[in-house]
């Protein structure tokens, strides 16, 4: 795709040049040809006066040595006959032969004859004795003077807007290649076996809305994995029951051939049964592993969350709304524990306040943390540092209570905190705090920021219910 990009570039580039180019210098060869001409037309008419009032060869000499311009003289004067010595007079240097001289003069206008080594003006003028000639020499030099200048400079631009196109093509080529090369690798990665591998959401709009549909892709299969080890562990431990009566009733059965077959079958599968369990513990720890490395889409998993919640908000009569979780927001946390901790969250908020109080759940996307702020409108909380105690709540009218743990132990699990305090709806505010670089979380002045510049961001979004 880059070089058919560069290609396409280069191509277009060039046949706008060529278009633009050739009738430019064409344009710069015929301004020159005029301009050589104009000169000697202006050469011609100083002679033009004197021939008005006189024929006198002496001072048509003179005025023809006055107005010369270069060497070898290139005007000349052709009188007809009829003067002094009545007799046609040639002045000056002649070159154009004697019928295009005639032809100039019975014309009555400006002429151009060619001649060796240019060409030659002939200018009739009337006199006395009938049409006089003027004749200016243009040599080839002055008919082409600048026009080589003018067509390398030309060639110069052209080359530079040929090489300008092509190097912005390429530049654009790999700003759509480059994501497009890595969510091939990252397709390919998860292919072999790697759950962890997921796609920066970056580039043109396409290719991020490919990436987030991959990365959406790779939790669902990271989440599919882990149910099916799961069943499979479940499946496992539910059959260790009949294996122990069975092997309890092998042992009962004497010393018998049959017996010892019998003892060694149900010895044979307590063993496969034990290699199970142990395999799918170890791929579960594994896929919790990469799916807390691969993280996942907050913004997405808040949407999904929020769509459960909402349908017994509206039956207890609460207002919700969710801000931010309208562009995708990568944390370093697995789905199902995200999901988990907002459920946690949002079932306090339903447990610990009445019928009829509005909450909402903000996501910001800071520079080196996400932020989630679960909030409520209830009677706030008595003991925030009770409430993010293991086996402790808040108690009373508070919005937060037994749960808490799970989500202090997710934030922790990236190098963030939790922190409970007052929200602008006049409740309680949770606000969890995910390091995305594994740091520790920033200070409480830090912290004050960020409250302050979320609770202005709150407050303009506060009328919006969903």
């Amino acid at each position: 795709m880059r070089w058919a990009l560069v290609k396409v570039a280069l191509a277009v580039t060039t046949m706008v040049v060529v278009a633009f180019a050739v009738p430019l210098g064409l344009v710069v060869k015929e301004l020159a040809r005029d301009r050589a001409y104009q000169s000697a037309e202006r050469q011609a008419a100083t002679i033009g006066p004197v021939l008005a009032i006189t024929t006198d060869r002496t001072q048509l000499e003179r005025a023809v040595a006055s107005a010369e311009t270069g060497p070898g003289g290139r005007i000349g004067v052709h009188v007809p006959a009829g003067g002094k010595n009545g007799r046609p007079a040639e002045i000056g240097s002649r070159r154009a032969a004697q019928r295009d001289v005639a032809a100039a003069a019975k014309l009555g206008r400006a002429s151009i004859s060619p001649v060796r080594g240019g060409s030659s003006l002939l200018q009739p003028t009337a006199v006395a004795s009938g049409i006089a000639v003027v004749e200016v020499f243009v040599p080839d030099a002055a008919l082409t003077n600048g026009v080589a200048t003018s067509w390398v400079v030309l060639a110069g631009v052209g080359l530079a807007l040929v090489i300008g196109s092509v190097a912005i093509a390429d530049r654009l080529g790999t700003r759509m290649v480059r994501p497009a090369e890595r969510l091939a690798g990252a397709a390919h990665d998860l292919g072999t076996g790697k759950l962890g591998v997921r796609v920066p959401e970056d580039g043109p709009k396409e290719l991020r809305s490919a990436a987030s549909a991959f990365n959406s892709m790779a939790d669902q299969v990271v989440q599919l994995l882990a149910n099916e080890r799961e069943m499979a562990a479940d499946l496992s431990h539910r059959l260790r029951t009949p294996l122990t009566v069975l092997r309890l009733n092998a042992a009962s059965l004497g010393d018998t051939p049959a017996a010892e077959q019998t003892r060694a079958a149900v010895a044979q599968l307590e063993r496969e049964v034990d290699q199970i369990i142990r395999t799918a513990r170890e791929q579960k720890a594994q896929s919790r592993q990469a799916a807390a490395a691969a993280g996942c889409d907050a913004a997405e998993v808040i949407r999904e969350r929020m769509g459960f919640w909402s349908a017994l908000a509206e039956d207890e009569g609460r207002t919700v709304r969710t801000a931010g979780a309208d562009r995708p927001v990568r944390v370093p946390v697995a789905r199902p524990d995200l999901a988990a901790a907002l459920d946690a969250m949002l079932g306090n908020v339903f447990r610990h306040t009445p019928e009829g109080t509005a909450f909402a759940v903000d996501v910001h996307n800071a520079e080196d943390a996400v932020i989630v702020l679960v909030s409520d409108a209830g009677g706030g909380i008595a003991d925030p540092d009770a409430a993010l105690r293991r086996g402790h709540g808040g108690g009373g009218d508070g919005s937060t209570g037994l749960g808490l743990d799970i989500v202090r132990r997710l934030a922790e699990s990236t190098g963030g905190d939790v922190r409970i305090g007052r929200s602008v709806l006049g409740g309680t505010e949770v606000r969890v705090w995910l390091a995305l670089d594994g740091r520790r979380a920033p200070g409480a002045r830090r912290g004050h920021r960020l409250r302050r510049t979320l609770g202005g961001r709150r407050r303009r979004t506060a009328s919006t219910g969903s």
